[in-house]
């Protein structure tokens, strides 16, 4: 199963992270499938691929709870419903 998950990037004590679509199975630092966001916990900065996200996510992938929580801030699943009801 596909998972959009941080990948921990950067210095001690000062981590950012990578959202990433990743094989459930592999771990935190494994090898990615493709980058689809950036998230700075630090500055609270996010930058997101919106519509890589929303590829992944229509082809079944499973956020976490905190790319979820991410993704919502800014919006990412009010634009999958509309794009499911604009298709049905």
């Amino acid at each position: 199963m596909v998972k959009l998950r941080l990948k921990r990037c950067g210095r001690k004590q000062r981590a950012v992270y990578r959202i990433v679509a990743i094989d459930g199975r592999s771990r935190r630092e494994g090898r990615d499938l493709r980058k689809v966001g950036f998230y700075d916990p630090i500055n609270n900065q996010t930058q997101l691929n919106v519509p890589a996200i929303l590829y992944f996510l229509d082809k079944g992938a499973q956020p976490t709870g905190t790319v979820y929580d991410i993704s919502k801030k800014a919006g990412v699943f009010t634009e999958l419903i509309l794009n499911q009801t604009k298709f049905d």
